[in-house]
């Protein structure tokens, strides 16, 4: 098998695959935003058997691998089960607006959150726990199994339905 070269951990991505399918077992459909070569999304569908594409604007990914070259946009949610920002950058808002209409996985690298003050790790999950919560949904921090500090995940559900 050819090994493929990516900066920080190679273990995040099978961490974060199997992560996904444990926690989300009803999710079919996954957009793996900011995805850059798509290693998740291979993985998420080679091994675990999803409908998963990268929607990353730079539109450069592995062969075979299913992608949209655009940026992301929250609107997009509806279309899937689960939306999954591993290191979304730029991203990093709309996919966290996503968690209004389908639930989210985060890991959140740089903050692209608040351009007006510098927020650390810590800082930066603790803000956008608040505003998703702000808008009725729950959240939840969990630390994943790779190599760290960028390793702190979001788990954020979308607010409950007035019909159910």
């Amino acid at each position: 098998m050819t090994r493929h070269r990516f900066h920080g951990d190679e273990a995040r991505f099978d961490v974060l695959a199997e992560f996904v399918t444990a926690r989300f077992p009803q999710a079919r459909y996954v957009a793996d935003v900011a995805g850059g070569q798509g290693m998740l999304t291979r993985l998420l569908r080679k091994r675990f058997g999803l409908e998963a594409e990268v929607v990353d604007p730079r539109g450069w990914t592995l062969k075979g691998v299913p992608a949209r070259a655009e940026p992301y946009l929250a609107t997009l949610a509806d279309y899937y089960d689960l939306i999954v920002g591993l290191h979304p950058d730029e991203a990093l808002r709309e996919v966290v607006d996503s968690a209004r209409v389908r639930p989210v996985l985060v890991v959140p690298c740089c903050n692209f959150w608040d351009r007006d003050r510098k927020l650390g790790r810590d800082e930066l999950l603790t803000a956008i726990t608040a505003h998703h919560r702000a808008l009725g949904g729950r959240a939840e921090h969990v630390e994943l199994a790779f190599r760290g500090p960028k390793n702190h995940a979001l788990i954020l559900l979308p607010p409950p339905t007035r019909n159910g």
